[in-house]
């Protein structure tokens, strides 16, 4: 029993040696910090990218899938490194976009759908759009028009209501707990989303069963 214990500790070990191995040496990490002139607003993006799919797309041999994280309110972009390390891993270029600035006005936390909040949900819009222009200077051989958008709380209300703006770019949408913006009904993008028993939606965000199903 303790040799099982042993050997199992062991590989829990050496999983995690390799797992931090491969984020240190096979992905990629930057950070772009970009102006956006028109709106004189900065945006920060933080980028992870598998190194060996970066040099085979730049080499013209095949085309990166982009995913997009948006993080959830007063949460750092670059706290959710733990999820663009997994999609990079899988070949993603993977962009998390910081949203909020300690200048902006707060969140509002009342009223029905949307009071309060469709400035903040416009600008995550403005900032996913102008992220996309830049990225595509520096990583020119990835597909922008078939984006994965992720989304915690209300970086998962950001998600959603990007892809109903611009259904054409998006094919599809992961969201942990957003409360406020419906989900897309239209059955263009793949939705998965995420629901915790702690908050509850507004009425008509999340369809009901037999519709979901």
């Amino acid at each position: 029993m303790r040799r099982a214990i042993l050997v199992a500790l062991s590989l829990v070990l050496f999983a995690g040696v390799a797992y931090a191995s491969v984020n240190q040496w096979a992905i990629r990490h930057d950070t772009l910090e970009l102006y956006d002139a028109s709106r004189q607003r900065p945006v920060t993006v933080n980028l992870a990218v598998r190194r060996d799919i970066e040099m085979r797309a730049n080499a013209g041999m095949m085309t990166m899938p982009v995913a997009i994280i948006n993080h959830g309110y007063t949460v750092r972009s670059s706290e959710y490194s733990f999820i663009a390390n997994v999609l990079a891993t899988r070949g993603y270029l993977v962009a998390s976009i910081q949203h909020d600035l300690p200048t902006d006005a707060p969140l509002s936390q009342t009223g029905p759908l949307y009071v309060g909040r469709m400035p903040m949900y416009e600008r995550g819009m403005a900032n996913i759009l102008f992220a996309i222009g830049e990225l595509k200077k520096v990583e020119p051989q990835a597909d922008y028009g078939k984006l994965t958008l992720l989304g915690h709380s209300n970086g998962g209300d950001i998600s959603m209501f990007f892809a109903g703006r611009h259904p054409e770019m998006v094919t599809r949408v992961v969201t942990l707990d957003n409360l406020r913006v419906p989900f897309l009904m239209s059955g263009r993008q793949k939705i998965l989303s995420f629901r915790s028993n702690d908050w509850k939606p507004d009425p008509g965000v999340v369809p009901g069963d037999e519709l979901c199903k």
